[in-house]
């Protein structure tokens, strides 16, 4: 009798054991069947619009006008008129030279012109009267002709005392030191009490031009044709931006003023120069920046955010999220990239539903969910914190 309970026992439980492992099969089974959920991405449209297309180069600041103030006589530096780092303007007085040794030259040359002016009203006389003697026969005409040669010559000695005059003149101008242009000064390089003369080696002080300002830079020589089709075909200089060197903040607009006259053999590439009005003074001599010279504009453009670019072993691609909410993985040919967006020539279509962010956990054919609001908005953030990560 115990031994048959004992077996019914066992009987019992070994059927409850297979009813479960039954029942965790079945579920295992169900969950292996289920769909898996779908991937939350971020999405955007395919935009069309005029599309600005640009060559970019790298190029340096150069002041528009940079002179040296240079003494054009010597003498002692009796005041300097200015603050190093001050903003001039053509003719403003910068240092004055001690002027008295060349006015007191100027005093002696007036001086000599008026015993000469005397010296000539006299002679003058004499020739009247010796004139009056010879009509009458009491002089002789070799007399007459001495008086005539005396008062040439006085005459031309008050041209000489004259011509000095004005020379000392600009020699006494000389004594003030002025601005030729408008624009700032530098460093000053000699002080008051000190002898300055013209071969002084660096002047008084550097005047830069900042506004306007130029900027020579270099692209590859083979946009040169392209460059020359648009200038004839725009009859206007091409617009050039200035950027600094992160590509994020604009410094300046101005326009093409030259492309040079020669192609660099040792990099194959082309200098160019551009001017710029620069009134904020954001664009500084010797300052390193990027440039980027407008070409051409390409009308009713494909763009989307530079986000949507991905790169593959096989060139650049995008998803592309289709009517029943899968993705599609479509090569592209990117044309630019630029501030964030880029310009494609082939691969999407104008209106098409793209993925911004979330293609990590993307292949061909999965199902996604589009997320909108504060959620998109903080995959876009995680992303941006997760791209600067090395």
């Amino acid at each position: 009798m115990k031994k048959r309970v004992a077996v019914s026992a066992i009987l019992l439980g070994a059927a409850a054991s297979g009813l479960l492992y039954l029942t965790h099969a079945h579920a295992f089974k169900a969950a292996a069947a289920a769909p898996p959920a779908p991937v939350p991405v971020v999405a955007g449209v395919v935009a069309q619009h005029d599309v600005p297309i640009y060559q970019n180069g790298v190029g340096t600041v150069i002041a528009y006008n940079t002179d040296v103030v240079r003494a054009q006589i010597q003498g002692q530096l009796i005041s300097i008129n200015f603050t190093e780092g001050q903003t001039v303007h053509a003719g403003d007085l910068l240092a004055q030279i001690d002027p008295r040794p060349y006015q007191a030259q100027i005093d002696q040359f007036e001086g000599n012109l008026e015993r000469d002016q005397a010296q000539l009203t006299n002679a003058r006389a004499n020739l009247a009267r010796y004139n009056q003697l010879g009509d009458k026969g009491w002089a002789t005409p070799q007399l007459i002709e001495t008086q005539k040669a005396q008062v040439g010559q006085l005459e031309a000695a008050l041209k000489t005392d004259q011509a000095l005059i004005e020379a000392a003149k600009v020699q006494l101008s000389y004594t003030r030191l002025t601005s030729p242009i408008d624009g700032v000064v530098g460093i000053r390089q000699i002080d008051v009490g000190n002898i300055i003369s013209p071969t002084t080696a660096n002047g008084l002080v550097v005047v830069t031009q900042l506004d306007p300002i130029s900027l020579i830079f270099t692209l590859p020589e083979g946009v040169l044709p392209q460059i020359q089709r648009q200038q004839q075909a725009s009859k206007t200089p091409l617009p050039v931006l200035a950027y600094d060197q992160n590509n994020s903040l604009q410094l300046g607009e101005g326009k093409l003023a030259l492309v040079n006259n020669e192609i660099l053999q040792t990099t194959g590439s082309i200098q160019l120069k551009a001017n710029f009005p620069n009134r904020s003074r954001q664009l500084w001599p010797g300052e390193l920046v990027n440039a980027r010279l407008l070409v051409t504009t390409r009308h009713n453009g494909l763009t989307v955010p530079a986000n949507v670019v991905q790169q593959g072993p096989n060139g650049a691609y995008a998803y592309v999220i289709q009517p029943d909410d899968t993705v599609a993985m479509r090569p592209l040919k990117v044309a630019q990239i630029t501030d964030g967006e880029a310009l494609i020539d082939s691969g999407l279509k104008a209106g098409e539903q793209v993925v911004v962010d979330g293609q990590y956990r993307l292949q061909p054919g999965t199902h996604v969910t589009i997320l909108h609001g504060e959620a998109a908005e903080e995959a876009a953030t995680q992303q941006a914190q997760q791209a600067v990560i090395p």
